[in-house]
This record gives structure tokens, sequence and C-alpha cells, in this order.
């Protein structure tokens, strides 16, 4: 997600010890989300006490629960991940983001995803942008090798609530989560 001004500049001042010399300590929590979604969450914390219970607050209030380290984790790994313009043809893409180091490519909505090895990202993107096609996004992220459906609009509701919850608590610096929520119910939902 996005970091807010106020969330980077804590983030230097706790870099450059600025901070009231307080001890950051860096944790994953594990957890479950309704529909059995699972949930990482790394948080930059001073209190991992307070951190602790704020996480687990927002799993239990919108009945998700928390999880025991390694309980979810495991079905994560670090990928690099570049979104191009989907008007690109596949086969274009394709030759491009293989020759250069790419795993994979697959249709997102309107755009490409393509998937690297993180050491790999930089290098994809680079060959994409020479190759003039337009590289919306590139960032290295955790992805689930198994995604879950999520197709009750009430545990949809509830899986975004917990990951807003999540992203808006000033300790938690990403949410990765391997649900797939249908277009339909998504679109049920905005209504």
């Amino acid at each position: 997600g996005q970091m807010t001004n106020d969330a980077i500049d804590r983030a230097i001042k706790r870099g450059s010890g600025e901070a009231t010399g307080a001890n950051y300590e860096s944790i994953t929590y594990e957890g479950y989300a309704p529909g059995g979604v699972a949930m990482l969450v790394d948080v930059l914390t001073d209190n991992r006490n307070r951190t602790a219970s704020d996480v687990r607050l927002a799993f239990s209030k919108f009945g998700g629960s928390m999880a025991e380290p390694g309980a979810v984790g495991w079905q994560f790994s670090r990928r690099g991940v570049i979104i191009v313009d989907g008007s690109a043809a596949e086969d274009d893409v394709m030759t491009v983001a293989l020759e250069s180091g790419a795993d994979d490519i697959e249709r997102d909505g309107d755009v490409w995803r393509v998937t690297t090895e993180p050491s790999a990202m930089w290098n994809a993107k680079a060959a994409l942008e020479a190759a003039k096609f337009t590289v919306l996004d590139a960032e290295s992220t955790m992805v689930s090798d198994t995604s879950i459906p999520v197709s009750d609009i009430e545990d949809a509701r509830k899986v975004l609530r917990i990951m807003d919850m999540l992203e808006d608590n000033d300790d938690v610096q990403d949410v990765y989560s391997n649900f797939d929520i249908a277009e339909e119910i998504m679109a049920e939902m905005d209504q």
C-alpha cells in the first residue's frame, strides 16, 4: 500500500535514530480472514504488545483470527510483480518479459501482470520500458501460490474491512493476502 507522508517521516526519524531512542522491531503477524483467506501483516513497532493487540483486534472484530507463526507464511513467497498496460499484445510483452528473466505473464483485468524472481525485476522492467511498453507499476511483494475464492458477499466485506483496519494502523508496513473476490461480488459491494 501507499505510505502516508506522516508514516514516511516517522520511518525516516526511526532510521536516523531521531525518534526517542525507542527500539523498533520488525515483526510479521499471520492470520486468517473469513472464508479461510490467509494474511501476512508486516509491522515495525516500538511496542510489540500494543501492536499485537491492534492486529488481533482487526482480525477478531471482523470474524478472522490470528494464526501461529508459520501457519500461513509458507503459502507466500517474495516475487517481483510488474504491471504493464493491457493494450499491448500478449506475445510481444511475453517475448520481452521472458527474454529479460521474467517467469510468467498473465491477464489481470485490463493489464498484464508479469512476475519475476525479485532479483530479476528491475532488469525486466527496464527491458519492457526500452521496448516502449507502458509499465504502470513494479514492486517486490509477497505472492501466494494459491488464491482463495471469496464468493460470499459478507465474507468479502469482512476481508476488506480487516485489510482496511490493518492498513490504517501506523505500525503496519504491508498487508499481503491471497483472497480472490469475484468481480460481480465487488460490483455488488460498490452499490
